[in-house]
């Protein structure tokens, strides 16, 4: 049975209490940080070829903390095709949100900032991406989507052997 109330009554809505400490993510901004796209061989590097290019992209992701229930994440979608010694055309493209955290236990805070906050952001970074290509003169680059938590437990176990080769060796 649910629980009602009028508008002068005291009794709060059935579940509200537990909806105001559910975990959740809110994002309060988002917004191209750096955009670049080069063409360093125009016109030539536009005209066709049986030879397909050799595209090569990286994706990186940062945290950093604007106050005590801000954090700015930043998605860095770097791309270059080159066909042979030839360099096609490089993009680079930072791309970030300013998030808001709560109700998030500290262990799983970081790992919510660095694969949730990137998922969210992705589309809109690959979509800038897209459309500077095609700006370019190239067709649009259409970047596979990226498995965030794969890149951060990449990043976690680099950290570890990182953290294991500068502490002493105990015998």
């Amino acid at each position: 049975m649910a629980e009602t109330s009028n508008n002068g009554g005291d009794a709060a809505p059935a579940g509200s209490q537990t909806a105001q400490q559910q975990p959740g993510i809110h994002v309060l901004g988002q917004y191209i940080k750096d955009l670049s796209f080069e063409n360093p061989g125009a016109p030539h590097s536009m005209r066709p070829t049986d030879k397909a290019p050799k595209l090569d992209v990286n994706v990186n992701v940062n945290a950093r903390p604007h106050s005590e229930t801000e954090v700015e994440v930043e998605l860095k979608l770097d791309a270059k095709a080159t066909r042979g010694s030839d360099t096609l055309f490089i993009v680079e493209v930072t791309y970030a949100g300013v998030f808001q955290v709560h109700n998030v236990p500290k262990e799983h805070t970081q790992p919510i900032l660095l694969i949730e906050c990137p998922r969210l952001l992705f589309p809109f970074a690959r979509q800038i991406v897209a459309d500077a290509t095609r700006q370019g003169g190239f067709p649009p680059l259409m970047i596979d989507p990226v498995d965030f938590a794969a890149l951060y437990r990449q990043r976690v176990a680099q950290a570890n052997v990182q953290q294991a080769a500068a502490s002493p060796q105990q015998a």
